[in-house]
């Protein structure tokens, strides 16, 4: 499980730390307005999110893309994938 993920921006960091960045930047009513969930809204804390959003995968990849957007620089070379067919440029006479 030791493996490297050079793509992936969220290795190495915990669901935890995300969930307390987001809240120190936003606050949990900010949240709430970013992310429509009762967590944010009803009697918040770290604990009580942590437990709905690790049960909840699509309220995790909400925060989660918060989190990306908020504080992960976009690449220089943008998210541009190959779509794998060539570009072909006619010759000049």
């Amino acid at each position: 499980m030791n493996e490297k993920q050079p793509n992936n921006p969220l290795h190495g960091i915990t669901l935890e730390k995300v969930l307390t960045d987001l809240a120190e930047r936003y606050g949990w009513d900010g949240l709430a307005q970013r992310i429509n969930i009762n967590c944010f809204k009803s009697n918040p804390s770290i604990k009580s999110s942590l437990k709905f959003l690790r049960k909840t995968p699509w309220a995790r990849d909400k925060v989660e893309s918060l989190y990306i957007s908020t504080f992960v620089p976009p690449s220089p070379w943008g998210n541009r994938k190959s779509s794998g067919t060539k570009t072909v440029i006619p010759e000049v006479e």
